[in-house]
């Protein structure tokens, strides 16, 4: 049921670009860091969460603010918010801006945090949040406006080319395991997958990514060779396992099976994104590779 809902309206929500998608992304980013610290402190680490979660609320915005020219992509509402942050975002060189970043997180942990507390752990911690959290999410944003103006099909679909594939190998992944079972793939951190499934899971992308190129990005003018979509598929279904994997580690060392249970049937947003939080950026750089963007 959940993903009856939520497939199509994020596929509306990436189809209509703009403020409404970073807005997605910015909530994604939010909650995907407040799981991240709740996780942390089970493990006896106190992050500096809000700091944390406000920062990996920045990162979308500022992706937005620096992905491309910023007056292409407004209508009426955008105009007006972009009016009022345009001073921010017009004096403040962001990609320099950010390595600021460990400066106000360090800063905040000398201020908030005695020896006893753990700080070394602490700043850690609250540095991943906005980096895990925002910084890799935010590629969607990249390829949403580096792929075509608001609106757009041909964008839309070139998002969800990795999203697909994700999925579909994490489906053959299951289906796999299941069906031929044998060794684990890595027990200490993830006790229910298996080599068999890891091998089904690379088949699936792939298969994914071929048949999604003529299926919905050749109808939309955005098609690129086979022999691409096929390397494509198989690097993708390699990093979403890789992904999926770094997640559990951070969950076995919490003692726990899901991030939080926010979304039905689904765990938290960490265990519903935590694949593509690899693949998007993973993505970006093989369409730059490929010419796709």
């Amino acid at each position: 049921m959940v993903a009856a809902i939520g497939i199509p309206l994020a596929v509306a929500v990436v189809w209509y670009g703009g403020l409404v998608l970073v807005a997605l992304v910015c909530l994604i980013a939010a909650l995907g860091a407040r799981e991240l610290f709740d996780l942390a402190e089970r493990s006896g680490t106190r992050p500096l969460r809000w700091l944390g979660m406000l920062l990996a609320v920045l990162v979308p915005l500022v992706t937005w603010a620096v992905a491309g020219p910023l007056t292409e992509r407004l209508n009426s509402l955008e105009a007006f918010v972009a009016g009022l942050l345009a001073p921010i975002w017009l004096w403040i060189p962001w990609p320099l801006a950010a390595i600021l970043l460990p400066v106000v997180v360090l800063t905040a942990v000398l201020l908030r945090r005695g020896p006893q507390d753990r700080p070394l752990a602490a700043a850690g911690v609250t540095l991943l949040g906005p980096i895990y959290c925002g910084l890799l999410p935010s590629a969607l944003l990249l390829i949403r406006f580096g792929g075509g103006p608001d609106r757009s099909w041909g964008a839309t679909w070139l998002v969800l080319f990795p999203l697909a594939v994700t999925w579909l190998c994490d489906s053959f992944a299951m289906w796999g395991g299941k069906t031929f079972g044998g060794p684990k793939l890595w027990p200490s951190v993830s006790p229910g997958k298996t080599r068999s499934g890891g091998v089904a899971g690379l088949v699936g992308g792939v298969l994914a990514a071929v048949l999604f190129v003529p299926l919905a990005l050749a109808p939309a003018g955005r098609a690129f060779p086979l022999v691409h979509a096929a390397v494509m598929g198989l690097v993708l279904s390699v990093v979403a396992q890789v992904g999926d994997l770094a997640e559990s580690l951070f969950k076995r060392e919490a003692g726990v099976k899901d991030s939080s249970a926010l979304i039905p049937g689904h765990g938290g947003v960490l265990d519903r994104f935590d694949s593509l939080y690899f693949v998007l950026p993973v993505a970006v750089v093989l369409y730059r590779a490929f010419g796709v963007l």
